[in-house]
């Protein structure tokens, strides 16, 4: 079928609206009608220089959309279906058959996966790589795995639901799924962005007695103040990890770090308090290495760990978010600001100076 998507051809970042060839779906995969798609800052590095993506490719991956035709097999969604799509797993190793599945131990997002995934994408006969992330949801159309797609309530409006599937899972599952955070406790949160707010709200959802959040945009900061931050940092003024010490009289029980950037990193571990834990959702391409505090995190059984995508099972989460954002606990919709997909490159460049928080490519 033919189909209009969005192709990154060189490492400059800024892609082309081309019509393709799409095949498929095959055995136990879902063809979605994309509705809409959220920017994350993933798309943004793996449209660059260095990314592990090959080119030409078709990125995204938090589309959500209406089934339009399954493949054999499928049965746990219909044509029809509203679904946010997500990422893919295996099913069959350790982590999946414990539930874990964003740790698979089998999945590589950045690189097809599929069976016949030479056949995939096609301009004019020649190859457009695709499946980054089980989705290449900057697209019209595009196709998932039964296991990377999950139906959601038929009144939720859908256009929203996109950035469910990664970085509104990634933030919010780290708090609900990975700290399991009780009434009473403290987090910071550095870096404002749709991870950051995601966390800060799932925080607030949790009961916690206080919440930071640190950032370097001051109109990201007094979003966070709105979403449930009860104290927010400027970056650049005071030593950040003095200025959390102070407010809180000797640390916080949980510190999540959005940023990738070793300087904040390693203040995220300083101001954690005894047996306080501190999480990296991201990491930096370049292999920067990090120094770690052995004493520190002796001393005081603090704990440092890696989560991703929110250590969510995405049929289970991805319908649980939904419901919190309808009864308003979540608003995730104050996050985003909608674009028509032929500005998918406005887009890019507004995420990339920090002016927009979560884009939304409207497909229709």
């Amino acid at each position: 079928m033919k189909i209009k998507a969005a192709v990154f051809r060189d490492d400059s970042g800024v892609p082309s609206i081309e019509e393709l060839d799409l095949t498929g779906p095959g055995p136990g995969e879902v063809l979605v009608r994309i509705t809409a798609t959220g920017v994350c800052h993933t798309d943004l590095k793996s449209a660059g220089a260095g990314s592990p993506v090959p080119k030409p490719t078709v990125l995204g991956h938090e589309g959500a959309g209406i089934v339009e035709e399954v493949g054999a097999g499928v049965s746990k969604v219909a044509p029809g279906d509203p679904v946010v799509m997500t990422f893919d797993s295996c099913g069959a190793c350790p982590s999946c058959r414990d539930a874990q599945p964003s740790y698979c131990h089998n999945t590589n997002h950045f690189v097809s996966s599929r069976p016949q995934s030479e056949y995939y994408l096609k301009a004019d006969g020649e190859l457009v790589h695709g499946d980054f992330f089980s989705q290449s949801s900057f697209a019209t159309h595009a196709i998932g795995t039964e296991r990377s797609v999950v139906k959601v309530r038929d009144d939720a409006p859908l256009e929203q639901l996109g950035p469910l599937g990664c970085g509104v899972q990634t933030g919010a599952g780290a708090v609900l799924n990975e700290f399991k955070m009780k009434p009473g406790q403290t987090l910071a949160v550095f870096g404002s962005g749709t991870l950051g707010l995601s966390a800060i709200m799932a925080a607030r959802i949790s009961g916690a007695a206080r919440v930071i959040a640190i950032d370097r945009h001051a109109h990201r900061l007094e979003l966070a103040a709105e979403l449930g931050a009860d104290d927010t940092i400027l970056a650049g003024n005071e030593p950040i990890d003095e200025q959390v010490l102070d407010l809180t009289g000797g640390g916080v029980d949980f510190t999540l770090d959005t940023t990738s950037v070793p300087e904040v990193m390693s203040q995220a571990i300083q101001v954690l308090a005894p047996r306080g834990t501190c999480a990296f959702v991201t990491g930096a391409w370049d292999g920067s290495p990090l120094p770690v505090p052995i004493r520190h995190l002796v001393g005081g059984g603090r704990i440092i760990r890696g989560i991703g995508e929110g250590g969510s099972n995405p049929d289970v989460f991805i319908p649980r978010l939904v419901d919190f954002f309808m009864d308003g606990r979540l608003p995730i919709d104050r996050l985003s600001t909608k674009y028509a997909f032929e500005d998918i490159a406005q887009a890019f460049h507004d995420s990339h100076e920090g002016d927009t928080i979560k884009p939304l490519l409207m497909m229709g």
